[in-house]
């Protein structure tokens, strides 16, 4: 056992790729490989910064003595709102301080390195059911990636299933011979666009073959999805002897959470050719073992394993990670890395580099809201010296009965045990949170490595972002459970970050890591103001008063200057609305449960498990939402604290406007009147689904009904604190 994962770590020690350009001398001029220039609103940024300080530490003070001179559990409150949004608000400054725009040369690669001498690539992209991330999508996904502009030869991609599914190999299957015909017709044609759905509904260029291409996915998408809706894979779907035997591994005793490893090689390069006699890349089918009592450790458990299997195979000194949903949209996306990667002057630290998340599909306003890595990192910090080396590959093929012996070895559900490793904490990515992409960066960075932000015009990658409201709410849950686990572990970004990074650095960390607290002054300000207005209590200065300016002025800096940077950065002022609107909802709903789950979870008492998101999208959900309708539908708990929030913000507004009516009283109640119709104006939607609306994905009854009860119980509570 340990052999084994001493060989694993000894092809991967010493210098990793050497330098992939000649030394030029002093008076030859090289062509840069990139640009990195500080963007002109940065002294805006910061003058800004220092003016708002001294208004959030102005306001903090005024709190601060009003408790001391006459305590109340409504001052308390209001302090704590007020110092989370000043904390949060001071984090998410550290992102503003040193803005910088980088550019890549593609074009000035060859002034560094021959198409012969580029690093391999090893792409990762993982799946874990067949019915919420469907096949087909992943199959796109693959699809995109193994036609990228890159040599062949030097191209392996692994598909990660978790669920263990054979309708997932399967697909894969189907994906390889496609594979033979869609990547020389890319090629040859120089399309851009290159997931193939995504292509043949853009229509944007049609060639002589195109139909036949075509003709050949729609059949390809066929047989996929009648195997995954039958569940079933029968004999007329086979096509030789070697896939029976593949399937065979499916036994009565085979289940998603408690199987043998399998690993299957479906094309190899060198021996597997397209249409035209190129080489293929490698695709490689890979289900880690699984056993019932063992950890599994979620997705960063199944990327450990395609470390693993990746290094007895192929072991490319570079990896590009994905998940099912994140096709690439540019074929040149690797050589906008290899700019990077290559580039001798770059810090040879330098661990990833990281291209930003976009969503195809989406509303044009958004009503809602991948990586290239040296594999090197995931083996030891910066101090150490590193060699990739595939002497233990010698002329052997993949598929030969020794690397497929190594490979499902070092894939199995013991492997991290037996060999006692430091898989999850010192090797791999890291364990610990759910949302290891961040903590893996984080730690990596905590580490000495560093990273670059690589942003084109054109997005590198796609992804599908749920438009079903619910699974939005619940991927947000999901993802402050495992955020607040890196906020609060030993390694703190506040604390441990701010230290061993550098200050901005670790603030950016602690602003994602630290997110799900805006649940709490979202929450104080979505309820006590107007609970305190049914009650005929003021609890904001009066117009006459010079603290009214200074609320005015934090409310309308914080949300003008976000305003601003979206605009500046293309986006619309439909878009900013929706995205503020969803930040608020997300801080009630998913914000606030996932961290009641988080603390649960702390004291002993697990309340979640890992869900995957839904992917799968229907043909009326899809139409509601290009419209910009909110999907609601089912009867979450999720819902209820949006509910009676819009109900107590509606009944508190009605009556504050009858009170100024009434007595007259808009000196002392204006700005709670303002940030309760700012609120109910941003709860429309969730007017709109439990009255206005009579489709499918209404707000259910049932939530209705709960939540006009919560909030008569909140109101009868408040009446006896006020």
């Amino acid at each position: 056992m340990h052999k084994i994962l001493d060989n694993l770590i000894r092809m991967i020690h010493s210098k990793e790729m050497g330098s992939s350009t000649e030394s030029h001398g002093s008076t030859i001029h090289v062509p840069p490989l990139h640009t990195c220039v500080l963007k002109s609103r940065t002294t805006a940024n910061r003058l800004f910064a220092i003016v708002y300080s001294f208004a959030i530490l102005s306001l903090l003070y005024r709190h601060c003595i009003a408790l001391l001179h006459s305590f109340s559990i409504v001052s308390l409150l209001i302090l704590l709102a007020d110092a989370v949004l000043a904390f949060m608000w001071a984090t998410s400054q550290a992102f503003r301080m040193c803005p910088v725009e980088r550019r890549v040369f593609i074009e000035n690669l060859e002034h560094y390195a021959k198409e012969s001498d580029y690093p391999r690539l090893d792409v990762f992209i993982c799946t874990a059911d067949p019915y919420k991330e469907p096949p087909m999508c992943v199959v796109n996904t693959a699809l995109s990636v193994m036609a990228y502009d890159y040599p062949t030869e030097k191209l392996s991609v692994y598909v990660s299933d978790d669920g263990g599914s054979k309708l997932t190999l399967f697909a894969f299957m189907e994906a390889a011979r496609f594979a033979t015909h869609w990547l020389p017709y890319c090629k040859k044609n120089k399309i851009v666009e290159r997931c193939p759905d995504a292509y043949f509904k853009s229509n944007n260029s049609w060639f002589p073959e195109t139909d036949r291409i075509k003709m050949m996915y729609e059949n390809m998408r066929v047989r996929v999805e009648n195997v995954v809706q039958e569940g079933t894979i029968s004999r007329d779907y086979m096509t030789n002897e070697g896939e029976s035997e593949a399937f065979s591994r499916w036994t009565d005793e085979f289940t998603p959470q408690n199987h043998p490893p399998v690993v299957q090689v479906l094309l190899e390069c060198g021996k597997d050719e397209d249409v035209m006699g190129h080489t293929m890349p490698n695709l490689v089918y890979v289900s880690r073992g699984k056993g019932i009592n063992l950890p599994q450790n979620f997705k960063a458990g199944a990327l450990n394993a395609l470390l693993r299997v990746s290094a007895t195979m192929t072991n490319a000194p570079v990896i590009l990670t994905l998940d099912s949903d994140m096709y690439s949209n540019d074929p040149q996306t690797p050589l906008r890395a290899l700019c990077y990667l290559l580039d001798p002057s770059m810090d040879p630290k330098l661990a990833y580099v990281q291209f930003p998340q976009i969503f195809y599909g989406i509303n044009k306003n958004d009503i809602y809201g991948g990586g290239f890595f040296r594999r090197k990192v995931f083996f030891g910090d910066p101090s150490e010296t590193f060699e990739l080396k595939q002497d233990h590959l010698g002329s052997k093929s993949i598929k030969s009965r020794v690397i497929l012996a190594s490979a499902h070895h070092v894939a199995d559900c013991n492997f991290e045990s037996q060999s006692q490793s430091q898989w999850g904490t010192k090797m791999g990515f890291r364990y610990g949170s759910l949302v290891e992409d961040m903590y893996t960066s984080y730690m990596l960075q905590c580490e000495g490595w560093k990273s670059i932000f690589c942003h084109p015009k054109r997005p590198a990658f796609l992804g599908n972002s749920p438009t079903n409201f619910h699974d939005f709410l619940n991927q947000t849950r999901r993802w402050s459970i495992g955020l607040l686990e890196v906020a609060f572990c030993k390694y703190s970004p506040i604390t441990y970050g701010t230290r061993t990074i550098n200050l901005l650095s670790g603030l950016c960390f602690a602003y994602y890591s630290f997110w799900p607290i805006w649940s709490i002054p979202i929450t104080i300000y979505a309820f006590l103001p107007q609970l305190a207005l049914l009650n005929y209590v003021s609890i904001f200065p009066k117009i006459s008063d010079p603290w009214f300016f200074v609320y005015i002025f934090c409310f309308l800096g914080a949300y003008g200057q976000d305003y601003l940077e979206l605009i500046l950065s293309g986006g619309t002022t439909q878009r900013w609305w929706n995205n503020q609107r969803v930040w608020m909802m997300r801080g009630l709903s998913s914000f606030s449960i996932g961290s009641v789950e988080y603390i649960l979870k702390s004291i002993g008492i697990s309340t979640f498990g890992f869900n995957v998101t839904s992917k799968a999208v229907e043909e009326e959900q899809s139409k509601r939402y290009k419209k910009g309708m909110f999907e609601f539908g089912v009867a979450s708990p999720l819902f209820l604290p949006l509910t009676t929030a819009a109900i107590i913000n509606l009944v508190s507004f009605l009556w504050g406007i009858a009170q100024i009516f009434r007595q007259g009283r808009i000196e002392d109640l204006l700005l709670q009147i303002l940030l309760v119709g700012f609120a109910m104006v941003n709860c429309w939607p969730i007017y709109e689904a439990m009255v206005l609306r009579a489709d499918e994905a209404k707000m259910p009854v049932k939530i209705t009904l709960i939540s006009i009860v919560l909030a008569w119980a909140l109101y009868l509570a408040s009446s006896i604190a006020f």
